[in-house]
């Protein structure tokens, strides 16, 4: 994807010469001491403030850019949820704030970022040993790139959502604060680790139940994970099928869940299955070939992904077991225009690679593929146990302990992939770079909703539609 036609100059310090070969077998030590060096560099101060490069700013063309790969039929839905709240204007804007962000300063060094980290991304999922954990789940747009960008947009997600729930800025910037401690000290921990150890680490459920400060917050807990249990593809597809024909079916709920209807797309989709079959380690052929595809169809999912193709497929074993799986389409990240295209050809691939080196467990069908006309496709469970935290009407106290758990979880994703050691050296062991962050996440709460403003105004003048759905 091109960039935008107004992209800011970057404005990050002169990078060093890149050692990363040599870098590695430096002793933590000596990496720690070259992290510190950048902070006369670029002092931590420096990331707290916030302003467009330039007054000329089109949020609605940087929008609308990032509209090019998408169904035109779906942008009214896209934008209907993105107009629910300046909250949702954020999980939708990705691109937008890749870049606003491409302008702020950053040391230099990368790790594979998740590209859209804000904090419904993380949640419960599945391991293949079906144990739920706890883990970014969205990696549509991931892509080696400044490791402070996520940090950023995570940060602003929670100062952007404490005010959605209505507490103010002090709390909502100490939460960004915290999520920012929180990333901060645990990828000091994992710099002391064995890289092993870093990839075994993950946050269970089971843990997170266990780490309850009271029998009530344990007992929300509980019902949280007992609900995830339940989302599973065998409760799921009695919802969204029925009988035709005496067949199985999805049903039509356009422009939600639709068939297509093209001359050859039965055959095309044959032939996609065939090279993402492919794309799955050999012992997982084994079990795919154990399926069979029964229909697949249209489905609009999420807020950043509305209008991109996006298929569900149903298929049943021999026996009639259902498999639910999902084929997204992977444009190039947001993040591409400003870091630099990915090395994959198959956007798919790119988003598969990126999610396998920063889970810490990943779904037994993830995998990719291509179709006739050269859109790309990653492929997973639909629904597997997947279930963000509840973040409407919640304390601040539970916001703040949320937070943490992301701040971690980023840590240990950017620890598997990045030089934990040296940034952990630049951001020290004060809190610094904490409080500049979150007053960087407070002012940029204020550009999101002025954004979200520029947006609604644009509906009422014609120059976007969108559709609002029943909520």
């Amino acid at each position: 994807m091109p960039p935008p036609k107004n992209r800011p100059e970057a404005r990050n310090p002169e990078p060093s010469e890149d050692t990363r070969d040599e870098r590695v077998f430096q002793s933590r030590k000596e990496r720690l001491y070259a992290g510190a060096l950048l902070r006369e560099r670029l002092p931590h101060g420096q990331h707290a403030q916030w302003k467009p490069v330039r007054k000329q700013r089109d949020a609605i063309e940087l929008l609308e850019e990032s509209n090019r790969y998408r169904l035109p039929n779906l942008v009214p839905v896209r934008y209907g949820r993105m107009l629910r709240s300046p909250f949702t204007f954020l999980r939708g804007s990705a691109g937008l704030m890749a870049h606003d962000l491409a302008a702020t300063p950053t040391t230099g060094i990368q790790v594979q970022a998740c590209g859209d980290c804000h904090l419904m991304n993380f949640g419960l999922f599945a391991t293949p040993e079906r144990n739920l954990i706890f883990d970014i789940n969205d990696f549509d747009e991931t892509l080696p790139a400044p490791w402070e960008w996520d940090v950023k947009r995570l940060a602003i997600s929670f100062a952007v959502a404490a005010r959605d729930n209505d507490l103010g800025d002090k709390e909502a910037r100490a939460i960004a604060a915290g999520c920012v401690g929180a990333y901060r000290e645990n990828l000091r921990r994992f710099s002391k680790m064995n890289p092993l150890d870093v990839w075994y680490d993950r946050l269970d459920a089971q843990t997170i139940i266990d780490m309850a400060p009271n029998a009530q917050i344990k007992k929300i807990r509980e019902q949280v994970v007992a609900k995830a249990r339940m989302r599973v593809g065998d409760y799921l597809y009695p919802k969204i099928s029925g009988e035709v024909g005496g067949r199985r079916r999805l049903i039509d709920q356009p422009p939600i869940l639709f068939h297509v209807n093209e001359k050859g797309f039965r055959r095309n989709v044959h032939l996609a299955l065939q090279d993402y079959r492919l794309s799955l380690p050999h012992e997982r052929r084994v079990l795919f070939d154990r399926y069979r595809l029964e229909d697949i169809a249209v489905k609009a999912v999420g807020i950043g992904s509305v209008g991109t193709y996006c298929f569900v497929g149903l298929f049943f074993s021999a026996e009639n077991h259902p498999l639910l799986l999902q084929f997204k389409e992977a444009c190039p990240s947001v993040l591409a225009p400003y870091a630099g295209k990915s090395n994959y050809d198959n956007q798919g691939q790119r988003v598969v690679t990126g999610q396998r080196l920063m889970q810490s467990s990943s779904d037994i069908f993830l995998g990719w593929t291509r179709s006739q006309n050269g859109r790309c496709f990653f492929v997973r469970q639909l629904r597997d146990m997947k279930m963000s935290a509840p973040i409407e009407g919640i304390s601040a106290a539970r916001m703040k302990m949320y937070a943490q758990w992301c701040g971690l979880t980023l840590a240990r994703a950017h620890a598997k992939s990045g030089d934990a050691a040296l940034i952990s050296g630049y951001l020290g062991k004060t809190d610094s770079f904490d409080q500049a962050i979150g007053k960087f996440a407070i002012a940029y709460a204020d550009q999101n909703d002025a954004d979200h403003g520029t947006l609604l105004a644009a509906e009422k003048s014609g120059r976007i539609i969108a559709l609002r759905e029943e909520e």
